[in-house]
């Protein structure tokens, strides 16, 4: 535990530090500076600390568990190895081995993840004989300006190591649907498939974006995540193995809301647009077009989309079964509501692979599946069909909640991995099963052969 507190003290004074004095410092040498000294400068500082990662992750979106290969970047910010990257960038990874600037090769362990922000923390497999490693500083994202440079550095392509320059676009990125707790650095320069994990740096050399996806359909549009974001959650994904968010149920609207051609005449608070079934919101009475002004004494504003992620992070970071004070705006009058949030918990389910039926199963998630979670809360469902495969030969598809399988009840993987282990035990026997399946929201019943063997050809 001791262990745990320094490493997440070490981590927090790499985020915090004094970046925001120090980069308004370099802003006024960079005047009297030649540009190109600059950027080299700047380079020096991280690019020894940049590392190309590969992963032997394992994939069950085929309808059949697979090893694949993925690469991808990360930054070394401690000089006792940990670095950061993408959540997608080792996900589901069995193994992962990075490439150090000075050709040493190294294996490492994820720390923690969290894939609603796309991060995860790794400790590079150092000997308590090793020297210690280069590390980059971590600066202050909000301190940025749309048009200041920056410099994106990772591995695109699985090249080993790059630095593209540009501006930032954006200082204020909204994505729909992947902002659910933090907004974008947007940046033309350029972020390439590989380079997803490593840094987006300043020209004062230090990281103010964690880079996470470009824009395959448009040129100069790439995204990073704002040290601002990695600094609030690092520390917690260290400790945790992941970042513990509270869930609420409150589905959010701002007060100019475009997109809906929504218009409230208040210049405060944020609406709520809905909660959701059994959260914590609606059973403390919260409605829909309630105006959420204050919560535990804190003042939430949400004027456009782009003060969402901020307010919801608010609420994600809630004190779990504790009771939190909102302060309401209701038919004119204000409302005082009492709320206790819970665990967000699992945001994607668990997967396991059927041989010889030819599919896989996943369980149902109300964050990852909303469209199966509305016609069943909890359950498995058809994950991947392989192709050639008795699965698809049958008539089963992706999206099918499991309802029955050869007469009995399926409400989690192991009574799915039960029944596929006597079936296969079984085989000599007969090679015919009953599935009753949801589609669409109508009950379906499929007869699977699964009397051929696919992987013999």
């Amino acid at each position: 535990m001791k262990k745990l507190v320094i490493v997440c003290m070490v981590l927090a004074t790499a985020v915090a530090g004094h970046a925001m004095a120090q980069d308004s410092a370099l802003r006024e040498a960079e005047q009297h500076l030649d540009f190109r000294e600059v950027v080299q400068h700047a380079k020096t500082k991280v690019y020894p600390a940049v590392v190309y990662i590969r992963c032997i992750r394992e994939s069950n979106e085929s309808g059949e568990r697979k090893s694949q290969q993925v690469s991808g970047s990360g930054v070394i910010v401690t000089p006792r190895g940990h670095a950061l990257t993408n959540w997608h960038v080792v996900d589901k990874a069995t193994s992962i081995r990075c490439l150090l600037s000075d050709g040493r090769a190294m294996t490492a362990t994820s720390m923690g993840t969290d894939k609603d922000t796309d991060l995860a923390v790794l400790q590079l497999d150092l000997k308590p004989s090793d020297p210690d490693l280069p590390h980059a500083e971590i600066g202050d994202s909000s301190v940025l300006q749309d048009g200041d440079f920056v410099m994106a550095m990772g591995a695109p392509y699985g090249l080993n190591r790059s630095v593209s320059i540009g501006i930032v676009s954006c200082t204020r990125r909204f994505l729909t649907d992947i902002s659910e707790y933090s907004l974008w650095l947007q940046t033309d320069a350029a972020i390439n498939p590989g380079n997803s994990g490593g840094p987006l740096v300043n020209t004062a050399g230090r990281i103010i974006g964690i880079n996470a996806r470009g824009m395959g359909f448009a040129e100069g549009m790439g995204f990073a995540i704002p040290s601002e974001t990695v600094s609030i959650l690092v520390p917690q994904i260290v400790e945790h193995g992941q970042v513990n968010w509270s869930w609420t149920g409150l589905q959010l609207q701002p007060l100019r809301d475009f997109n809906r051609d929504m218009y409230f005449d208040d210049t405060e608070g944020v609406i709520v647009a809905e909660t959701d079934p059994e959260s914590p919101a609606r059973k403390a009475g919260i409605r829909t077009r309630d105006r959420i002004v204050r919560v535990n004494g804190q003042s939430v504003t949400a004027l456009t989309d782009e003060d969402l992620p901020g307010v919801r992070r608010l609420l994600g970071l809630l004190a779990k079964h504790q009771e939190a004070s909102f302060e309401i705006e209701r038919n004119d009058e204000m409302v005082s509501v009492k709320l206790t949030p819970r665990e967000k918990g699992k945001v994607e389910g668990d997967e396991l692979a059927c041989k010889r039926w030819d599919f896989t199963v996943k369980t149902i998630n109300q964050f990852d599946n909303p469209d199966l979670f509305f016609h069943r809360q909890s359950g498995v469902f058809i994950y991947g069909v392989k192709h050639p495969g008795n699965a698809g030969n049958s008539g089963l598809r992706e999206q099918d909640i499991l309802l029955k399988i050869d007469g009995k009840e399926i409400q989690t993987l192991d009574d799915v991995k039960s029944i596929h282990a006597q079936a296969l035990k079984d085989i000599e026997k007969r090679n015919k099963i009953v599935f009753h399946v949801l589609r669409g929201g109508l009950m379906r019943q499929v007869v699977l052969d699964y009397a051929r063997d696919h992987e013999k050809r």
